[in-house]
């Protein structure tokens, strides 16, 4: 046996020289990812003057505020945009994992008599989409959820392809005996989902979530589509928004040559306010990150081990 531990010792063990080796891999892999979101943080801060001059460079000629005061002379519509977009995402990420991981319990189980028949139902959804115009009517004439909140939270409500992942996790993560004995024991399967798959699910609902989470984040469509109330535009909605009111001003102005126009072109912030607005978007969602991370890779990893 002591032969045996040490021979596996061995293979799976990596040596200085190769954990080296990964660490300075991670390292420029880290810098690759890092380095594009600092650029951006700088020209946020940099001039147009500068950027026009200098194109996009880490040490700019001169520095400005001018893309984060024309972000936040919105005033509270930023907030209520903030609001919104927070608000949906939370709960829209929440609303979906529940109602994906209750479908996804369902046809995991083989017992079930109609498991492929939903499962297939599923799939379908995947390959045959009604397009936009249907979901369009659907939500505006029949649900009549345009222009409330409602709009971005029940029509995403299912993803047929995180349901599956979520099934996948069930079936390959929590063994059928264990079910079997929670029925012997007379639990019925809201007690089974509850006591048992959803502790042991952590890692495939985390992974789920993550994904669904920045996709509610980053959704501007919808805004841009059914909303019509300023209180109700989700924060990529409203910079959309800005930066083409921004393009629209700036060609116009060029278009009439007057001195006017010229001085607007020359003023109004461009490149800046772009990344502006990125970093306005991507920091809240960067924080958010870690409290996933650890589930997160977890999930990626499951099912690569095998009993």
């Amino acid at each position: 046996m002591a032969k045996e531990s040490k021979h596996i010792n061995k293979l799976t063990m990596l040596t200085k020289g190769w954990n080296a080796l990964f660490v300075v891999i991670l390292f420029i892999i880290a810098l690759l990812v890092l380095i594009p979101v600092l650029l951006i943080a700088i020209i946020s801060f940099s001039s147009e003057l500068s950027i026009a001059n200098n194109g996009y460079s880490f040490f700019p000629s001169e520095w400005t505020l001018e893309g984060y005061k024309y972000l936040f002379k919105t005033g509270d519509q930023l907030l209520a945009s903030y609001k919104v977009t927070i608000f949906h995402s939370i709960v829209g990420t929440t609303m979906s994992l529940s109602v994906m991981s209750l479908y996804a319990y369902v046809i995991a189980q083989r017992r079930f008599r109609y498991n492929r028949l939903l499962t297939w139902f599923l799939f379908f959804t995947m390959l045959f989409g009604g397009g936009l115009v249907p979901s369009y009517i659907l939500n505006v004439r029949y649900l009549g959820i345009n222009n409330t909140i409602w709009i971005f939270l029940i029509p995403g409500l299912v993803n047929a392809y995180y349901t599956i992942i979520l099934r996948t996790f069930i079936k390959t993560t929590i063994p059928d005996s264990l079910f079997e004995a929670a029925r012997i024991d007379g639990a019925g399967h809201f007690k089974i989902f509850i006591s048992i798959v959803l502790p042991l699910f952590k890692a495939g609902l985390a992974t789920v979530g993550l994904f669904n989470l920045v996709g509610r984040w980053n959704d501007w469509f919808t805004g841009m589509l059914y909303i019509q109330d300023p209180d109700l535009v989700p924060l990529q909605t409203l910079l959309y928004n800005l930066r083409s009111t921004i393009d629209f001003l700036k060609r116009n102005a060029a278009i009439s040559g007057t001195p006017d126009g010229i001085a607007l072109l020359r003023t109004m912030p461009d490149e800046n306010m772009r990344m502006a607005s990125t970093m306005v978007v991507i920091i809240p969602i960067l924080f958010a990150y870690p409290f996933f991370q650890r589930y997160f890779v977890q999930g990626l990893t499951m099912g690569s081990i095998k009993e």
